[in-house]
């Protein structure tokens, strides 16, 4: 076998939906809302703001850490056109159901201790959608960028056929530590993720956000697997320095482990159903194999790195070095049966959530809605809007009549 054959695929291209395109819209096609998982200061939101007001779709903007309420709520009364229901989350939040099987510590751990709110925030906007009743909403990233109003609505022309669509981002990549450091010595892809993200919220085979790194792979795996995900366009991603802390790699390994695992596994099988092809996934020699796929692939690219120094700046050398090799060292730390444990938590998870959310009330009012979801820190503001708070003092804060 070859030095290239056993490393990872850079392309996971061939499971994206490859058909005809849609060429009218339905009566259903209009978004109900965007959805933005916020924790970078309100200046950030300002191009997603813009969108809203273009095409008229109202936000929901989730806020936490540098995200604050009071701020994004002045930014939203100050464009025209611009509606918004802002919403505080507590860093200790947990929707009111069963905390997931995949939040065990135990894979806290493999992830290196890794603590965010990203896939908490995304669930929520999932909750909130269905208790209003809603049919389709839009995930987008507080460091997205280019995002163009012609692209999300031929977005929304997709979900009126597909369960999720989505799109990727080039400039800057969306990819792991590693998957960085191998576009610097060879060919990457980047696939589609949830930085930008259309969802039918009515799909009988909704998914959650697991905690986890690459976390929006798992939720669209069924869809993937069936090559049901539609690329629309691509968007840029605010740029950073992915090798500043080496330790960033470690809390990616285990999930950027178990997505390309998962993935690799869909590919094995193209034909088969998403059930036969999670019993792949659900072996332990399986998982065996594909550990030793993953290390070849991250000791080949620290291979490449090393045999091309003299063409990094040095700082930045050893800043690349480092990564690779805190990956590297995690990669050896997991076991394939914590792997198996994983998937089979995650496939027991989605199947209670699946059932909580047939039995969840709808056609709730935002007010109703949130207070089901124990979300006590929101203001509705925007053109045309009174602004409602659950906040006293944010009533008239920054408010443009």
């Amino acid at each position: 076998m070859s030095r290239r054959a056993r490393q990872i695929k850079a392309s996971h291209a061939g499971l994206l939906f490859d058909g005809p395109v849609p060429m009218a819209a339905s009566a259903n096609t209009r978004l109900d809302a965007i959805v933005v998982p916020a924790a970078r200061p309100a200046s950030e939101l300002q191009s997603v703001i813009n969108l809203s007001a273009e095409l008229r779709v109202p936000l929901v903007i989730l806020c936490s850490r540098s995200a604050q309420v009071a701020q994004v709520v002045r930014r939203v009364n100050a464009k025209f056109r611009a509606q918004a229901l802002v919403i505080g989350i507590p860093d200790d939040y947990r929707p009111p159901c069963p905390a997931p099987q995949t939040s065990a510590e135990k894979f806290r751990q493999a992830s290196a201790g890794r603590v965010s709110d990203l896939s908490a925030k995304r669930n929520i906007g999932l909750l909130l959608g269905r208790l209003c009743g809603w049919n389709k909403i839009l995930f987008v990233d507080d460091d997205i960028r280019q995002l163009k109003a012609r692209d999300v609505q031929r977005l929304n022309v997709y979900l009126d056929r597909h369960p999720v669509a989505s799109m990727a981002s080039w400039d800057f990549p969306d990819n792991s530590v590693v998957c960085h450091a191998r576009r610097l010595v060879s060919a990457q892809d980047v696939f589609v993720s949830g930085a930008v993200l259309g969802v039918d919220l009515q799909r009988p085979e909704l998914s959650f956000f697991a905690d986890i790194y690459n976390e929006d792979w798992f939720f669209f795996a069924r869809h993937a697997a069936r090559r049901a995900i539609p690329k629309i366009g691509e968007v840029r991603q605010l740029e950073y320095d992915p090798f500043a802390d080496p330790d960033r790699a470690a809390r990616e390994e285990f999930g950027d482990l178990l997505a390309e695992g998962l993935f690799a596994a869909f590919e094995v099988q193209p034909d088969a159903t998403f059930e036969d092809q999670l019993r792949i996934a659900m072996q332990t020699s399986y998982w065996d194999y594909f550990k030793t796929v993953r290390l070849t692939t991250i000791t080949d690219t620290l291979a490449d790195v090393r045999a091309a120094k003299s063409s990094f700046d040095v700082t930045e050398y050893h800043r690349i070095e480092n990564s690779l090799e805190t990956a590297l060292k995690w990669a050896l730390s997991i076991s394939p049966e914590l792997c198996v444990e994983f998937i089979k938590c995650w496939q027991e998870d989605e199947e209670l959530w699946q059932k909580m959310l047939s039995n969840l009330p709808t056609n709730l009012s935002k007010q109703e809605a949130l207070s089901y979801l124990q979300l006590a820190n929101w203001t509705s503001c925007g053109y045309g809007l009174p602004t409602e708070s659950a906040e006293p003092g944010l009533e008239t804060a920054g408010a443009v009549s």
